[in-house]
């Protein structure tokens, strides 16, 4: 008799016959001679009685089909089959449409869920056939029940699903300065260890490059000027010694001379040691500068991922104090001033500027020159972001001016705005650490659940309830998801197992990762906050001090859950303001789907992303930091601020830097200015007038504009899906 059913997911349940009898009723509808109840009922009972103690479906089917067959009702056992047979057909339409539109490179949702990633190559579409067939595996065998449902019902969205049966991590800190003093073997070619500036460059570029194939997120470098300043002084060593050769005299007592700036400045009058040191630095100023051209230009040419993505880089600098390291700072950021190509703003690395007190943020400060020309260079090319170590949660007890090494005790973090610091299993930094997985709770979707009660409290009350409830689901999914990762070996990731992160060293290829990954984090997102709040109390944040309160409530309440959920599972997590960029659109498009168009909740194409005052509502930059700061404490996982300026910011540096006012004042932790930029798609020419149609260098009329997407830029916009284009179009600026 039978007694369970192994359905086509994988998943066994009790067997119940009414669904037999349902598929025979079915079928004898479109017969001429329509139902036999009694017929039915024999032949469910017959199949129940015979069959294995445990089928499958489709072996309980193959019997019906028989027993219809055996029957007097032969023409009911044909529509069965047909019927069987169009189930089965559509079964495998929707992955059939998927792959047609990756095929003929359609435009949509799915070949645009990530702006940086450009489906239409071979690489491209090979990604996508895999990302779209991987997805549903995971779901039929790596996810609960529980965490399966809440992701069919739209209140649970997996990051990067389609790599979890791979194993990987997300990102990763480089500890660069390792692979640069010892080298690496990255299983397949060895590197040495550099002696130039040069080799430093190419290094730190192939670091990345490696490392990204082995995981499904960013790489970034947390100091970036103090990781290379030493081979500014190699470099300067090398012309020295050129000159020694050139000359025929010993200049040895210049290599490891007091220098206090490299600067580029004429030799006119200079004699003796004078005049061999500055030709030196001279030297050593043009082979920096070519360095961080070279670096720049490959973080943007270099593939990986199958050769369909650039590098999601991002290089973290700006306190090294050292005259080596404001030479490595004032570099790229020229560097980054002129473009690539014929001028072009460079997409990555996405570089991100450590504001520090005392460093280089007033004017008394070592690096306020640097910090000046930083400002200068984000008015026109986005980038640099800024990072506020001066934020309290951004604080190391440990951080000393007069320590060479304090970059050690300073956050560092990702372009998108991925944060990893706190360690409960090691020491607090974020170097050699990363993100393991994040998922992200669709909050908009509880509180239209709890829009019924008409009692205020009441419904409050109801969305902490439920809230808790898909907070647990979630928690439980990351570290269901933990467990499968830390069963991969370090062979399986060459680079990052041995080289990169905190406590590889220790590994052997057939070891487990299991005993370093803790170090990583794992993120809990949300997504919305601003309809949830209308949702619940009429109003978003940035219009309601009421919602502000509540939203407030809400996240403090996230991050209280989420450190139990790391004293319970003995794992570091986090609360992350979600980088929604698909997402944004299909919790969306679920909700309105569920309960229709809810004025200023569904009805736009786009969710907000995480905690910030909706793209549309019109404000202040004042106001605007005042609702989203007090966020950025609670959200540890990563956050990121930005605000629209109107006109051209080239000419306007000191935009950026009231910008970073802003951040200082309101204890705010990362972000980011956004302006106009205009790209001609066939020269290269931008400009950043507010509208250009046509180039005024080359005449054409490919016109496109350079925008920021979830914290990182994107080289055009045909790249973006369709809810993102809807929010791009609905952003308005903060005077």
């Amino acid at each position: 008799m039978i007694q369970t059913v192994v359905k086509r997911d994988g998943r066994t349940v009790g067997f119940n016959k009414e669904k037999i009898c349902a598929a025979i009723r079915r079928a004898m509808l479109h017969s001429e001679k329509g139902e036999d109840e009694a017929l039915i009922n024999q032949i469910a009972d017959r199949i129940e009685i015979s069959g294995k103690e445990r089928m499958s479906v489709e072996s309980i089917q193959d019997e019906v089909e028989e027993e219809l067959m055996r029957s007097p009702r032969k023409e009911v056992a044909r529509l069965y089959i047909s019927y069987r047979n169009q189930r089965t057909t559509a079964r495998k339409a929707k992955t059939r449409q998927i792959f047609l539109d990756i095929i003929e490179a359609k435009s949509n949702d799915v070949t645009r869920e990530n702006a940086n990633m450009n489906a239409d190559t071979p690489a491209g579409m090979m990604m996508k056939f895999s990302s779209e067939t991987t997805k549903p595996f995971v779901d039929d065998y790596l996810l609960t029940e529980e965490a399966r449902s809440a992701v069919e019902h739209g209140y649970l969205h997996i990051h990067d699903k389609d790599y979890y049966p791979t194993k990987s991590l997300t990102c990763v800190q480089h500890p660069l300065d390792k692979i640069l003093r010892h080298g690496f073997f990255a299983g397949h070619g060895e590197s040495r260890p550099a002696k130039r500036i040069e080799t430093a460059s190419i290094l730190g570029c192939i670091s990345m490059e490696t490392a990204q194939n082995e995981m499904h997120g960013g790489q970034a470098i947390p100091a970036f000027d103090f990781y290379l300043a030493p081979y500014v002084r190699l470099s300067y060593i090398e012309e020295v010694k050129i000159l020694e050769q050139f000359n025929g005299a010993d200049y040895s007592h210049l290599y490891n001379a007091p220098i206090d700036d490299y600067l580029t400045l004429p030799l006119d009058g200079l004699t003796g040691d004078d005049r061999v040191r500055q030709h030196a630095i001279n030297k050593t100023v043009a082979r920096v500068h070519q360095s961080m051209e070279a670096f720049i230009h490959n973080m943007n040419t270099i593939h990986s991922r199958g050769g369909n993505q650039v590098v999601f880089s991002s290089i973290n600098y700006g306190s090294d104090t050292s005259a080596e390291g404001r030479c490595i700072i004032r570099e790229i950021l020229k560097s980054t001033y002129e473009g690539v190509g014929n001028g072009s703003t460079a997409i990555f690395p996405i570089q991100i500027w450590k504001k520090k007190r005392g460093v280089n943020y007033l004017p008394t400060d070592r690096n306020y020159d640097l910090y000046c020309l930083a400002c200068k260079v984000s008015a026109r090319r986005f980038f640099p972001n800024f990072l506020n170590l001066d934020a309290t949660f951004n604080h190391h007890e440990k951080w000393n001016i007069e320590d060479p090494q304090r970059y050690q005790y300073e956050v560092a973090t990702m372009g998108c705005r991925t944060r990893v610091f706190e360690n409960r299993f090691g020491d607090k930094t974020s170097i050699g650490r990363g993100n393991l997985s994040f998922s992200t709770v669709n909050i908009v979707r509880i509180a239209i659940e709890c829009m019924n009660f008409v009692d205020k409290e009441e419904r409050i009350k109801r969305f902490f309830t439920r809230l808790d409830e898909v907070l647990d689901i979630t928690a439980k999914q990351l570290h269901d998801r933990f467990e499968f990762q830390k069963t991969a070996r370090a062979k399986q990731f060459p680079l990052l197992m041995s080289a990169l992160w905190v406590g590889s060293e220790k590994l052997k290829p057939e070891d487990p990762i299991e005993s370093v990954i803790n170090q990583g984090t794992l993120g809990i997102g949300f997504i919305g906050l601003a309809e949830c709040l209308v949702a619940l109390v009429g109003k978003h944040h940035g219009e309601s001090e009421e919602a502000q309160a509540l939203g407030i409530e809400i996240i403090t309440h996230m991050r209280d859950r989420v450190n139990d959920y790391s004293a319970k599972y003995q794992h570091n997590y986090s609360v992350l303001a979600t980088p929604a960029e698909g997402l944004s659109g299909k919790f969306t498009r679920m909700d309105k789907k569920s309960f229709g168009v809810i004025k200023g909740v569904t009805d736009r194409d786009y969710y907000t992303n995480s905690n910030h005052v909706p793209v549309y509502y019109k404000c202040s930059a004042a106001h605007k930091a005042q609702v989203e700061a007090p966020y950025h404490d609670l959200t540890r996982g990563g956050h990121i601020f930005y605000i629209e300026i109107d006109g051209d910011a080239t000419h306007n540096p000191n935009a950026v830097m009231n910008f970073v006012d802003l951040m200082d004042k309101y204890n705010m932790g990362y972000g980011s200015v956004n302006h106009n930029r205009n790209r001609c798609m066939d020269c290269g020419y931008e400009n950043a007038d507010k509208e250009m149609t046509t180039c005024p260098k080359c005449q054409g009329t490919n016109i496109d504009k350079l925008q920021r997407i979830t914290g990182y830029l994107v080289g055009t916009t045909d790249r973006w899906n369709s809810a993102k284009l809807s929010e791009l179009k609905d952003r308005v600026t903060h005077d």
